[in-house]
């Protein structure tokens, strides 16, 4: 995949209904592996020991590996609860992605059409919460200047639109920057006409960058 909607790194935040005296504590969190999914729910259930059920579900895109996805109904009826938060995040495009729903029960059965809405609602309400990003597929150069040309240099290729991930100063000032197959063509024609042909990019590879929505 060469784009990914996501959180914001480093977003974690929480939002609460009630449904007939049930209580339904929504936790999301930007989570970059199936490790860290799995951390994030164990924490979850961490925080609420008394809790009848701590049900979840996560998408995850890594890079080198294949997508997954997982839903858990943690003791709810089948299909009542990690299903339908499931349903939520792919209905919203969104991955790097875990929610847990903690479940403290109010004493009135709310039947599985009442489930499934309690769980939907709180994780959709959560995300409503949440700031999102993008994790743009791009190709990662870097080239190395003489000092007194690497600020003007610079600000011409953030101005066309690279992302400038490293600078790193001594003799001479290495510039690591990432774009689009599109914009390195641009911008390999616009350091070569800079520098009169002085400057060249080394290709690294491709990455995941964010980018803010």
């Amino acid at each position: 995949m060469s784009s990914l909607r996501v959180l914001r790194s480093g977003t974690r935040l929480s939002h609460e209904i009630e449904i007939k005296r049930s209580r339904f504590i929504a936790a999301i969190a930007r989570t970059d592996s199936p490790e860290e999914a799995r951390a994030f729910i164990n924490s979850i259930k961490e925080e609420h020991p008394q809790a009848r059920h701590n049900c979840s579900a996560w998408m995850i895109a890594e890079e080198g590996q294949s997508p997954s996805q997982h839903s858990s109904d943690d003791g709810e009826p089948s299909g009542t609860a990690g299903t339908p938060m499931l349903d939520v995040l792919k209905r919203n495009e969104l991955w790097n992605v875990t929610v847990v729903v903690t479940r403290y029960f109010g004493g009135i059965l709310l039947g599985a059409g009442g489930l499934v809405r309690a769980y939907s609602s709180a994780t959709s309400e959560a995300l409503a919460l949440a700031s999102f990003a993008r994790l743009e597929a791009l190709t990662v150069v870097e080239t190395e200047l003489d000092p007194t040309d690497a600020g003007r240099i610079e600000a011409e290729l953030r101005r066309m639109g690279a992302q400038v991930l490293a600078t790193e100063w001594s003799q001479n000032v290495l510039i690591r920057l990432a774009m689009s197959p599109d914009q390195l063509e641009s911008a390999t024609a616009l350091l070569a006409n800079l520098s009169s042909g002085k400057y060249s990019f080394r290709e690294l590879g491709q990455r995941y960058i964010e980018i803010e929505e």
